[in-house]
Formats: C-alpha cells, structure tokens, sequence
C-alpha cells in the first residue's frame, strides 16, 4: 500500500507484519456527512464496507448526486477533447480558488453551450469554406475542359471552311449535303455535370457510369495536385474534378443517384466562358471573406479554451472528489430516524487519534449540534493486510503482492526480498563490468531530469572493454607463475604456486585455461546448493514465528521441527561436506557419497571420508530424516481432532482479550472450529502437505541450481563475444573490420546480455522467491487495506 495515510504523526513503519487493524463504527448526523467523508477522504486511512450491497445503484440515497457529478464529469471529458484537438494543454494554477460544487455546475453548463455554439458556427463556416474551394478548383479545371474544347472546335471549323473554298468538299457531296440540310432544332442537346470525386474511387465512378448508361455518356477526369478538404468528413482526400456529358433526363438521374453513392460532391456550371471568370471572381472573393471570418471564430475558440485549461485540472480534481464523496456515502446504512448515517470500517490501530480529529473538524465546520461518533467493533472477520513502505521498499513490496498478498499479520517476505532478491539477481548475471551498466542506466533513470544525466551517459562509452567477464588482479596477484618458458597462457601445465592462495574470488590464472570451465562448474554448482539450503532453512524459521505469532504450538513442534531435522539430515549435511571438502582439499566424490548413503548406509566410506565418525553421523542423520516425515504426517490430525472436542466440550474458554488480540486470533483462528470436524479430510490434508515438503525439499534444491546455470552461461556468452567478434576483429590489422566488430560487439553486449540476461535473471530471481522460498511459509491469501483516499483518485470515470 505505497505511501497511504502517512504523516509525521505517524509511528515507525512495522514491514515485518502488517499494520494492526480495527474494525470500527462511524455514527455521523446528516448535516455533517458530506465534511465529513470529505475530511477522511484528505486522511486516506479509513477502508469502508458497504452496507448497501443488496441495493442497486439506483436504489441508494445519493443517487442522483452521483448523476450530477457524473455529467459534470461528461463535461469536463468534452472540454479536455476540445483542447487537445486544439493543441492546448492543461496548465495547474498556482493560485488555488475556493471552488463551490454549484457554481462550477453553472460554470460548466454555461461553457459547454457556448463551446458547443462556437463549434457548430466553426463547422457550417468551415463547411461552406471547404465547398468554396473545392468549387473554385471545378471552376479552374472544368474551365480548362471547356477551353480547350472550344479551341479544338474553332481549329475544325477553321479546317472545313478552308476545305470548302479549296473544293476538297466535293469528295463526300452527300455528307457534306446531309450536313447543310441537317434541321437545327432536330439536333440532340447534351447536359453536363460537374464535379470532384474521391480519386481512390475515380475508376470504380466510370466503369459504373458506363455500365448504368450503356457507355452513353462522354467522362473526363482530371487529379487535383494537393489533397482537398472534404467538406462533409472535415479530413484530407486526394480527389478528382471530373466533367460528365449525357443526353437525356434519365441518364441525368442515374449519374446524380452514382455520384451520392460515390460521395462525388457537385458544382454548378456555365461553359460561357465570360460567366465563368465572372463565377470565379465571386467566389475568390467570398472565399477571402469566410477565411478572415473563419479564422476569427478559431481566435475566440481559443482564448474560451484557453480560459478552460487555466482552471480544468481543479475543476476535474473537485468532480471527482465529489463523486467519491457520495459514492462512499451511498455505501453508509441510514439510520431509520434519517437523522444519520451508520458507517463500518477498517483503519489502522494507529489512526484512531487521527480520525477522531477529523470527526471534530467536520462537526465544527458544518456546524452540526450534534458530533460523529467513533467505536470499535469485535469481528471474526480477517482485516486487510497494511503495510506502510516507501519509495524503496514499495518496488520490493510490489514483487511480494504480484504473488499473493499476506494475509493478516502474517510475516512478510518483502522484508527478506529487499536483501535476497538483488543478491540471487547478482549471482546469476555474475559480472561486474556488467553489472556497472546496470547501475549506470539505473542513475540515467533516476536523475534523466538533471543535467549532469549527459555525463553519466558519457561514462559509459569511456569504458573499456576489459571490463567485461576477463580476469583482474583485484586483490592481489596470482597464486601461481611459469616453471619455466614451456608455460601457455591457454594451459595449467609448468605452472607452479609461488605465493599463497588468492584471498577472494577465482585466481585470474584459471581463466583461459583447459580446467577453467570443469572448475568454474563445480564452484558455481556448489554454491548454488548453499544459497538454496541457506535461504530454504530461513523460510522454515520464518514459519516457525508465524506459526508462535498467531499461537499455533501444533505447527511448531509437528512441522517445523521436523521440517527442520528432514532438510537438515540431507541437504544440510550436503552443505557441509561441500564446505569440509574445500576447506580439507580433499578429492572425495560427494555425488558417490550422498548416493551411496542411501543405498548402503553401512559400507565403508574409503577413500570418500572427510572426517572422523563420518559414518555414524550419517546414520543418525539417515535415521533421523526417516523419523521426521510420519512425525510431520501423524501426531497432528490427531491432535487437531483433540482441540476440536476439546472446545466443543468447553475446556478451551479464555479470558476476554483486548481488541487488537481478539483481532488477531479471532481472524486467524482454524476453521475447522467453526465446523463439523472431518478427520479423514484432514489426515489427507496433512498427507499431501507431507508429501509435498518432501519431494519439494528435493526438487527445490535442484531448483537453486540456476544459479549456477544462469552465472556460467552468462560469463562463458560473454566470453564469447569478447574473444570471437571483439579480439577477432583486432587481430586483423583492419580499421574497418574493427569497426563493424566493435558495432556487432555493442550491440550483442547490450541486446545480449544487458537486456536478456537481465530479464532473464530477474524471472528466475522471481520464480526462486516465490515457489523455493516462501512456500516454507507464506500463504498469501489476504486482500490489501485500500482506503477512502482523494490521493488515490485515478482520472477514469467510475
């Protein structure tokens, strides 16, 4: 629960267990209900029930409230539209108004009617400006069509009459006699339309215009350069002036019917060309005149806008307060007096000064006659889980809560996680030249806002590549030097230890040579198995102090223990042989060992023993993780049964507690006292928990054993791009060939390693956490303390 409900009067947090919890009962008059759901919103540590929840929505008190705020809301939502298609931001006001719910709801109804009426005028004026451009670009290529046809006529008939006075007419007397005697009024008339179409559509338009017309019609097209504002969809069309010649009314009906089923938009037109430049001259000038207008109703809008985001973030933050307010009021029960509403919740033990203090401020400022009052309720009901963290152990928490959230009181792991997780993280990416990537990109993250974020990006590219999975003489030189000049650096053989033994780490000389990866495997293996049993055996004590936190002594001595003494016997004595065979340098064999433990218990070790009396330890031990797995199954089933006759035959009565005690035992008690008790169900129960603590002590434990897999393929990968792509290329001698290897080396350390195997690791690092390690202990099963709190406002409508 990140940073909820904390101030400075607020006690040290408590990450171990959750806060304490208390149910109580608010008794609030009407006249005050309003402050004072309002002042516990500003206080966020209150988590109300609702008493309502066999009502619908519509059903409750403050209904219509809600539905005022939420069109309040309705109109906060267009306003912010309006502004971000108009480019304009929300700025937060440092002037802060006291703002009445009333006067907003009038503010807002009068500027969304006046926004609305600004729009509408905006859009018939935008409409009419779109169509007066589009008929301008008609009136210009329709004009060209028609110009050049008239020339193309007058070239003809200057052609025939220069043909006539030539005699050539006397070739075709009988066309050229038809032609004279041809009736004027006996000719056919043509109609025309004119146009612009979508040009996507241009030639679906005339196959349908030929095929409706049987090709009796004459189509000329031409594309307009620049995309053309539509003007009924307002967006940018490449289209098409098109000029469409038929004969006949009926063709005229069919060509408008395609031209609507197009979106083809139509234009009047004259073919006499001085009307047409008369036309043109109109509408230049009525185009001139709606672009000043035009342009005058977009500075008004606006500076209306503009007005609107000066005080948009405070008007939306009281909206939504409000409607939480009554939301939450809807959730009271009223009391049938109706004189005052009754509200059950959950806070923190330690809020109750607190809340008390905001009860009084509420009665005063409403000034109510009448004050809230403030009791605590004894429930059995399990409270919610709340812890109190920061802005370092919230990252930390949040991986905790992604499996489960503690129940009440229950330990928890985030407190463990903080000091584990980047531990097991660093022990799988295993390297530090990496590693300081890492932590540079972190520090880029965290301060990118500063302007020294530039010089840390900076850092990075001056690193030299010898960081990066080679060997350093950190704390010392090598254990070891050449015999003689016989030594390779590829090899182990002539050299011989002429100092003591490396103090931390790997010895450098190992790296390179034929023993290093056998070598590095068994280091890494062997470590692995001693982090796990080591962090397996802390989730095991944990559950030993829940299990004496909430006063279960059956856990304690019937699974804890044994649990104990089961993993212990085996993998904890593995732990120490491993540790006792470095320490001795001797040569045993432990997988021979620990086979051979259970296969012949009573042979002798030979040459795999490591200490005196090895052999009886083992048998005590052997005896021991025998023993252990019925005294896990057995005793407690039958001791369950004993404790559940025993409250039923009143043997378990205790003294009344106080709240917070009752709290805890009460909401942790076993359900199988509130039940008929079945004690084939719970030996089962116990059977399978049995079970699944042994073969996971197994399976867990080889399960830590990706430690040891992620660190070595992350170190031998980057021994790889290092030796193969980044020395490859420098043995070249080639400047272009070391260019493209440093590129192909960046690009596979960062793409590789740095984001891979960082993802990589942090999955495992997750998995190792949730199933190796809290399973010991944590179930997981209760739900998060989510308050009242106007902090926790999101901007979605509820």
């Amino acid at each position: 629960m990140g940073e909820v409900g904390r101030g400075g009067c607020c006690p040290p947090m408590d990450l171990f267990r959750s806060e304490p919890m208390q149910l109580v009962q608010l008794i609030i008059p009407v006249e005050s209900a309003h402050l004072t759901v309002s002042y516990l919103g500003d206080l966020g540590l209150v988590q109300f029930k609702d008493l309502n929840a066999d009502k619908s929505p519509f059903q409750r008190t403050y209904a219509t409230q809600i539905k005022r705020c939420g069109e309040m809301a309705r109109k906060l939502r267009f306003f912010k539209e309006q502004m971000l298609k108009a480019d304009i931001l929300p700025t937060a006001s440092e002037t802060k108004v006291d703002l009445n719910i009333d006067d907003i709801e009038a503010k807002l109804a009068e500027l969304e009617s006046e926004l609305t009426e600004m729009n509408a005028n905006d859009e018939k004026l935008q409409r009419s400006y779109n169509e007066l451009v589009e008929y301008k670009l008609v009136l210009q290529k329709a004009g060209e069509f028609f110009h050049t046809a008239q020339s193309s006529a007058i070239e003809q008939q200057r052609e025939n009459e220069s043909r006539q006075l030539s005699g050539e007419f006397l070739e075709t007397p009988l066309l050229w006699d038809q032609e004279l005697s041809t009736d004027a009024s006996k000719q056919i008339k043509l109609g025309f339309l004119t146009g612009l179409v979508p040009r996507e559509k241009s030639m679906a338009f005339e196959r349908i215009l030929f095929r409706a017309t049987r090709g009796n019609v004459f189509l000329r097209q031409t594309a307009v350069e620049d995309p053309v504002t539509d003007p009924v969809s307002g967006e940018k069309i490449e289209k098409n002036v098109f000029v469409v010649f038929y004969s006949g009314e009926k063709a005229k009906a069919k060509i408008l019917k395609i031209c609507e089923a197009f979106g083809a938009n139509r234009y009047p037109f004259t073919e006499e060309l001085g009307k047409q430049a008369q036309m043109a001259a109109e509408v230049s000038g009525r185009i001139s005149e709606l672009k000043t207008t035009v342009d005058a109703g977009l500075l008004q809008r606006g500076n209306l806008l503009q007005s609107i985001a000066a005080q948009f973030e405070q008007w939306n933050l009281l909206v939504r307060k409000e409607k939480s307010v009554y939301h939450t009021l809807n959730m009271l029960s009223l009391d049938v007096t109706k004189k005052c509403l009754v509200a059950e919740g959950w806070s923190p033990v330690f809020a109750a000064k607190q809340i008390q203090d905001a009860l009084q401020r509420a009665t005063f400022d409403s000034n109510s006659q009448v004050g809230a009052i403030f009791q605590v309720l004894l429930t059995r009901e399990s409270p919610p889980t709340y812890f109190r963290t920061n802005k370092f152990t919230s990252s930390f928490q949040s991986i905790v809560d992604a499996y489960g959230v503690a129940k009440y009181q229950e330990a928890n792991p985030a407190v463990y996680t903080i000091i584990t997780f980047p531990f097991l993280f660093a022990v799988m990416f295993g390297d530090w030249g990496h590693g300081i990537c890492l932590l540079l990109a972190t520090l880029y993250l965290i301060f990118r806002e500063k302007k020294f974020s530039s010089q840390k990006l900076g850092d990075i590219l001056e690193m030299t590549f010898g960081f990066f999975s080679v060997p350093f003489e950190l704390f010392g030189p090598s254990a070891y030097a050449c015999r003689d000049l016989t030594c390779r650096d590829a090899t182990t053989e002539g050299l011989i230890k002429v100092r003591r033994t490396y103090p931390f780490g790997v010895d450098p000389v190992w790296h390179g040579s034929r023993s290093e990866l056998p070598f590095l495997n068994s280091l890494k293996m062997k470590m692995s198995i001693l982090i796990g049993i080591a962090q397996m055996n802390l989730g095991i004590i944990i559950s030993y102090f829940n299990a004496k936190f909430f006063g279960n002594g059956i856990n304690v001595w019937f699974q804890f223990i044994p649990q104990l003494i089961f993993l212990n016997a085996l993998f904890g004595y593995l732990s120490l042989l491993i540790i006792v065979k470095w320490v001795t340098g001797s040569t045993a064999d432990l997988y021979h060992l620990m086979i051979y433990m259970f296969l012949s218990p009573t042979d002798d070790l030979g040459e795999n023993q490591l200490f005196v009396g090895q052999k009886t330890l083992q048998l005590v031990l052997l005896a021991l993780a025998l023993v252990s797995v019925p005294w896990m199954l057995i005793p407690k089933p039958f001791l369950l049964k004993k404790q559940h006759e025993d409250r039923h035959r009143g043997e378990s009565y205790a003294p009344l507690q106080s709240t917070e005690e009752s709290l805890q035992v009460e909401s942790n008690h076993d359900s199988h006292g509130h039940e008929e008790f079945e004690f084939s169900e719970v030996f089962v129960h116990q059977l399978i928990h049995t079970i699944e603590f042994v073969l996971g002590a197994v399976s867990n434990t080889a399960s830590y054993l990706r430690l040891w897999a992620l660190s070595l393929a992350h170190s031998e990968l980057s021994s790889v791009f290092y030796d193969k792509v980044l020395l490859l290329a420098w043995g070249y001698n080639n400047v272009i060939i070391l260019i493209v290897g440093i590129i192909v080396f960046i690009f596979a350390t960062v793409g590789v390693l740095l984001v891979m195997e960082t993802l990589s690791a942090f999955l495992h690092a997750l998995r190792l956490h949730w199933v190796e390690f809290q399973n010991k202990f944590y179930e997981g099963d209760g739900y998060l303390f989510y308050p009242f709190s106007f902090a926790l406002l999101g901007d979605e409508d509820e």
